[in-house]
């Protein structure tokens, strides 16, 4: 069994993001831990880029402020072997396809392993292209983690059956963001993943009520946010810490409020 899949091990999952580098490295860390203190069950660092397509304002900003301090790929493998060093919770980066290949396939995914991720989400890579890294994260006992949109249609037989670790269901078309209302077909869309997949399934794109995480809770393995947290980090910068780990707290509880 892979790390990543503890985190569904104790039941319903809650799955915090956080850009690394934002505001700073070691501030970065501090939330993390706040996150994990508060009950993340397992944590999604971003790695800064400067075209981060799939983001909405709220994490292209805290990509620009991470970039700006000073953020790069080496410091985030930094992060995460000092959250390691603290901490046994799944961790995934978060990454364009961009870094990985400027960095090099074969020493990211061996970096990957070295300081202590699990698994890897690659939002701008089409499920067609993945055998371009998979080689590599397989080498390593890196999981490869695929999304699953609405309209993945055809695909997701195809998609689910290869998934690692977990399946990242995107909840809504469009970039992230924190939204009002899920209106996707979750239901169904879930129905045809278990149809093919034991993979854990956890739903990201939007959620950041803890009324949308139990509902969502109701039908997936997992919740995913990601705006909302930070959002926070945006509005209280250096101070953010306690703030992060009363709102994990709480979107935990309502995550396990369903079962």
């Amino acid at each position: 069994m892979s790390n990543i899949k503890n985190a569904f091990k104790n039941g319903k999952a809650f799955i915090g993001f956080i850009t690394g580098g934002d505001p700073s490295i070691d501030k970065s860390y501090e939330f993390i831990l706040k996150m994990i203190e508060g009950g993340a069950d397992l944590v999604e660092i971003g790695i800064p880029f400067s075209d981060p397509v799939a983001e909405g304002a709220v994490i292209q900003s805290a990509n620009m402020r991470a970039l700006k301090a000073g953020a790069s790929t080496e410091k985030i493998f930094g992060l995460v072997g000092r959250v390691r060093e603290k901490s046994a919770v799944p961790i995934a980066l978060l990454t364009y396809l961009n870094p990985v290949f400027c960095y090099g396939y074969e020493r990211f995914f061996k970096k990957c392993a070295e300081t202590g991720a699990d698994g890897i989400i690659i939002p701008d890579m089409p499920f067609e292209e993945r055998g371009e890294v998979a080689d590599f994260a397989a080498a390593y006992g890196i999981d490869l983690i695929s999304l699953i949109a609405p309209t993945s249609k055809e695909r997701i037989k195809k998609i689910a059956e290869a998934s690692r670790g977990f399946i990242y269901v995107v909840s809504s078309m469009g970039v992230t963001g924190i939204r009002s209302e899920i209106t996707s077909d979750l239901n169904e869309l879930l129905k045809e993943v278990r149809a093919v997949s034991k993979t854990p399934a956890a739903v990201g794109f939007g959620i950041n009520t803890p009324e949308q995480a139990a509902q969502i809770a109701k039908i997936a393995d997992g919740v995913i946010v990601g705006s909302a947290i930070v959002k926070i980090i945006g509005n209280h910068g250096e101070n953010a810490g306690e703030y992060v780990r009363e709102y994990v707290e709480k979107m935990k509880r309502a995550v396990l409020s369903v079962e």
